[in-house]
């Protein structure tokens, strides 16, 4: 992990976007131009203030999500730059809603990383707009119609410019290392080769590094993609040792055959989620070639003839192991792949929204309501920053400060949930402001720039801060300040005073917000461990309440269970936002290895899939007519408890090895084959059992590997 420094002078030229910065740029050139052309500088202002706060929710995800995250954002400005206006002219009533908006912008944090910078991006705008009330009710409305025109202007840039997908890139690795897979499944590795898709398998890791910080499901998926490609290059590679193996005993070539036929059946599968992940297109679903390899892994579970030696029994025990487990993996594969495409993304959120609100995985509500309990990293952040918020406004109202806005807005930009990236942002925003603030009154005192070379400099600004800004937080403050100083001048205000007053509440606002958080620094890297066992034991606790549920048919309709149900849902949900935060926090800290961070993601989007498949199977209580629980389902249920268990006591430092985990994949072989397969609910549960198995089993060896790099 980079020192401190490192992180200040971090210059990542991934982030570089120019052609967004250039249609960004444009956007707010046009807001401003018409203004000017039409006799009206401080409208043309205020547009180009609703483009700029639409800017920051730009991005090169696909259209549809872009489109509702940017739309979303011009919503949330324009109404508080309405609201900004038109209460400004009392005191109390704008820091109390300053404070509100600033709560509800911090403990979005939980939601992810769009909610969050909608939610500062609007506490920022209220907090701006607010030191300029206007003199009527119909005053502000224009203001709030403006900034939307602008920001609608924005959208209307970004949607008509920049049809690119934001993974191709990371698609495209992972479609050349399950491509590979496909070709290794295909030609068995002898055992004097290397390991097979080696070289992919590290180009994959490295495409994949940058989404480490992307706490979207789309990204997640990708993470999983790389993490299940890991296990099945395991499985291959068993495989290919036992088939050689196998085959040189006497009178088996039936399951030398049946091996030869189950990876040629593994290499077609792996071929279709690679065209699907190169194509951008939903694969086929791929059920027979599933159901082959499953009925081939059935073979090696006959009774062995009676000369069979010790050694081939085993060797046939640990093939139909390996072939049970690649089937799930696959099957996951063949999901994740599905999903990762624009139709099936669609698909995952029709689904989604068609969930009780209760059970959607992603839902915010659902998340925020979890997240109100001072247990929540999210809920003290929003404490803090709503309080720091009002102080700081406080002040500046209080002592007359001019322009002392400035001083709450730079609080409300600095502060974040951890202490790293509050401190290093802090230190480089008082550096980037003064530097703006340096070159923009260099600019007014040669060039004298007249309204036609403002507008100019305007354009040129934003486009710097939206290309060159991503890469560097101090290059994007330099940009910033030197286009708000402009701004302000293009509607008479003088530079000079602009100047004077910003580098006096940055100051100001800086100070409080590094104080704050440096009387109260913590250290991630010791609390990571407690904080994934937490999350482990409340899924536990979950998974409990749906087990019994299942075991007891008809309970789900007692209404004191459904409390519990819900009371262990939401609990689940603020021990994972609690995790997501601490990891979050983590990756800004100085010594922590990139590798351990991988690992941890890879964690984290396991845990998410299990979490899917646990909510699946509480949805399938209520879409499913009771019947008897299979007793077979009684043994999986408590082995899926029992792995929990283990996971969260080798967390806290309980010595736990992999054979001593459950054999879940056994237990769901079992399950599968108990019962009437036409009962409704059977199926169903025989189908999110598999996803728990194969996200348990995943997880499982993702911790071990975690705590052993650690070690």
């Amino acid at each position: 992990m980079p020192s401190f420094w490192q992180t200040l002078t971090k210059f990542d030229r991934k982030a570089l976007a120019p052609a967004m910065a250039l249609r960004n740029a444009l956007g707010v050139a046009v807001a401003l131009t018409a203004g000017i052309l039409l006799g009206h500088p401080s409208g043309g202002v205020m547009a180009a203030t609703g483009a700029l706060d639409a800017a920051f929710s730009d991005g090169s995800d696909p259209y549809a999500h872009r489109a509702r995250r940017m739309l979303t954002a011009t919503f949330f400005v324009g109404l508080a730059v309405f609201i900004g206006r038109l209460c400004g002219n009392n005191h109390p009533l704008t820091i109390t809603l300053e404070a509100a908006c600033a709560f509800i912008a911090g403990i979005s944090v939980a939601a992810g990383t769009t909610p969050a910078d909608i939610g500062t991006i609007t506490l920022v705008t209220l907090i701006v707009f607010s030191a300029a009330p206007a003199s009527s009710f119909g005053k502000a409305l224009t203001s709030g119609a403006l900034a939307i025109a602008g920001g609608l202007l924005q959208t209307l840039f970004s949607l008509a410019l920049w049809p690119v997908k934001r993974y191709a890139p990371e698609a495209r690795a992972l479609a050349q290392l399950y491509q590979e897979l496909a070709r290794s499944a295909a030609a068995a590795t002898p055992a004097t080769e290397a390991p097979p898709a080696t070289e992919t398998i590290l180009a994959a890791r490295s495409a994949l590094a940058a989404l480490t910080a992307d706490r979207s499901i789309e990204a997640e998926r990708y993470l999983t993609l790389f993490s299940q490609a890991e296990r099945i290059r395991l499985a291959l590679l068993t495989l290919s040792r036992l088939h050689v193996r196998i085959g040189r005993e006497r009178h088996i070539d039936a399951e030398t055959k049946a091996l030869a036929r189950a990876l040629e059946v593994a290499s077609r599968i792996l071929q279709s989620v690679a065209a699907s992940l190169a194509a951008g297109i939903k694969g086929d679903a791929h059920t027979t070639d599933l159901n082959e390899l499953r009925n081939l892994a059935e073979q090696f579970r006959e009774p062995c003839a009676a000369n069979c030696s010790p050694a081939l029994v085993a060797m046939r025990a640990d093939t139909r192991w390996q072939l049970d487990a690649l089937a799930g993996q696959l099957a996951s594969a063949v999901e994740l792949a599905a999903h990762a495409s624009p139709a099936g993304a669609q698909e995952f959120e029709r689904r989604e929204s068609a969930q009780r609100w209760g059970l959607r995985f992603a839902g915010i509500l659902a998340v925020l309501r979890a997240n109100f309990s001072l247990e929540s990293a999210a809920f003290r952040h929003a404490i803090r920053l709503a309080a720091c918020v009002a102080i700081a406004d406080t002040l500046a109202r209080s002592l007359g400060l001019p322009r002392g806005y400035w001083a709450a807005m730079t609080l409300a930009i600095v502060l974040k949930p951890d202490f790293t990236t509050t401190f290093s942002r802090g230190v480089l925003r008082l550096a980037g402001t003064f530097a703006g603030l340096g070159i923009t009154t260099l600019l007014f005192h040669v060039l004298n720039p007249s309204t036609g070379v403002q507008v100019v400099l305007v354009t040129v600004f934003m486009f710097l801060m939206r290309w060159v800004g991503p890469a560097n937080y101090g290059i994007l403050v330099t940009a910033l300040t030197g286009l708000v100083v402009l701004l302000f001048a293009l509607t008479g205000v003088p530079p000079a005073e602009v100047i004077i007053a910003r580098a006096l509440n940055t100051v100001v606002g800086g100070f409080i917000a590094l104080a704050a958080y440096r009387a109260w620094p913590t250290w991630e890297r010791t609390l990571v461990p407690e904080a994934l066992a937490r999350m482990l034991d409340a899924y536990r606790a979950y998974f409990q309440a749906i087990r019994d549920a299942y075991l007891d048919p008809g309970r789900e309709l007692d209404p004191e269970f459904l409390a519990r149900l819900d009371r262990v849902r939401q609990a689940g949900r603020l021990a994972r936002t609690n995790l997501e935060a601490s990891v979050a926090r983590l990756r800004g800290e100085p010594g922590v290895t990139e590798e351990r961070l991988t690992r941890l993601n890879a964690i984290l989007a396991n845990s998410h899939r299990l979490i899917h498949a646990l909510m699946s199977l509480e949805a399938d209580l209520f879409r499913s007519d009771p019947v008897p629980a299979r007793p077979a389902f009684r043994t999986f249920a408590n082995d899926v408890d029992a792995t929990l268990y283990f996971l969260a006591a080798y967390l806290r430092g309980t010595g736990v090895h992999p054979g001593d985990l459950p054999d879940l994949r056994e237990d769901h072989r079992a399950l599968v084959h108990s019962g009437d397969p036409h009962v409704e609910r059977y199926q169903l549960v025989n189908v999110e059992t598999d996803r728990v198995t194969n996200s348990l089993n995943t997880l499982a060896v993702e911790i071990l590997h975690w705590l052993g790099s650690n070690a």
